[in-house]
């Protein structure tokens, strides 16, 4: 049977299932591939140089697929700000002028100001998540119950989501979808190198960390050399942007998918490492999520009946 939702009648899509927005991976054929299984595929506007070169990208991907997608948009500090108005135009734009607002909140009380403010849907992120995770370390278990309690709009859950049990919560907890990020690196349309997919595998929670802590800009990345030494130029004290920047450069980043090595600089992964132990198609991993979910719910029914089929 169909997962069906709010997010999926919203977004014309057959499972409720975002890819999440990320640096360097969000490329066409991978936005593609995710819509094409039946999710939403997301392109990331800032892995593009230009609102012009998204543009192409858009169209791009419109190549590859009839089916919806979106593009993300992340606002964050950076060396170089980037020209956000011109990203945000060519999206709606090539969108032929409609688009539906996704927007990510690590708090209630931030989700409930972009609600007032008219998105369509929210990102609920919990302190589990890839990237940036807030600064009040609130685990998502909470936020998506509080959500329930509280939002008016649809909601997805985001952050240590990687398997059909994680999907199946997140129903259970009042959200209309999941949105996954670094479950969809380690698939075979992701873009990024097969090296850095394997590390994916090989890695459990305990392989990331957070960055940024005293710049009150907190980012969860990938546990490896550069990201320590950042860490320990932080505990020395006193330390600001300028004594890290050349570690956490985007150029350095988008080296280690494009080498394969996995120390090479900076790169984002949630503790949902630890759930991922393959790297299927987008089509095989989404048509999974649909059918295990389908399984689990059904099977959560055998805890009224006294059965036992809630153990799948």
């Amino acid at each position: 049977m169909p997962i069906v939702t709010s997010v999926t009648k919203m977004l014309g899509i057959r499972v409720p299932v975002i890819q999440g927005g990320m640096q360097w991976v969000g490329v066409p054929a991978l936005a593609a591939a995710v819509s094409e299984a039946g999710g939403l595929g997301i392109l990331t506007a800032l892995t593009q140089p230009s609102p012009d070169a998204l543009r192409v990208a858009i169209r791009e991907t419109r190549k590859l697929t009839s089916k919806p997608f979106g593009v993300n948009i992340t606002l964050l500090p950076s060396i170089n700000l980037p020209d956000y108005a011109g990203y945000a135009r060519a999206a709606v734009e090539e969108g032929e002028n409609g688009c539906i607002v996704i927007h990510k909140c690590t708090t209630i009380r931030h989700a409930k100001s972009a609600e007032k403010h008219g998105v369509d849907v929210l990102s609920i992120d919990g302190f589990e998540c890839a990237g940036v995770p807030g600064e009040e370390d609130i685990g998502g278990l909470y936020l998506l119950a509080r959500a329930a309690r509280e939002l008016k709009v649809p909601y997805v859950a985001s952050g240590g989501i990687a398997d059909a049990r994680g999907f199946a919560a997140a129903l259970a907890l009042g959200a209309s979808g999941v949105n996954m990020g670094t479950r969809f690196m380690c698939t075979v349309e992701s873009p990024i190198h097969q090296n850095i997919k394997d590390k994916i595998v090989a890695s459990t929670e305990r392989d990331t960390v957070h960055i940024f802590r005293t710049l009150h800009n907190t980012t969860r990345v990938f546990k490896n050399k550069v990201s320590m030494e950042v860490v320990a130029t932080e505990k020395r004290g006193n330390a600001n942007f300028e004594d890290v920047k050349d570690l956490v450069s985007g150029a350095r980043g988008k080296g280690v998918y494009d080498l394969g090595d996995p120390d090479y600089g900076i790169w984002t992964a949630g503790i949902a490492m630890g759930l991922i132990e393959d790297i299927p198609t987008c089509k095989e991993l989404v048509e999974r999520l649909e059918r295990e979910t389908v399984e689990i719910i059904g099977g959560l029914g055998g805890l009224v009946r006294g059965g036992e089929r809630a153990k799948l």
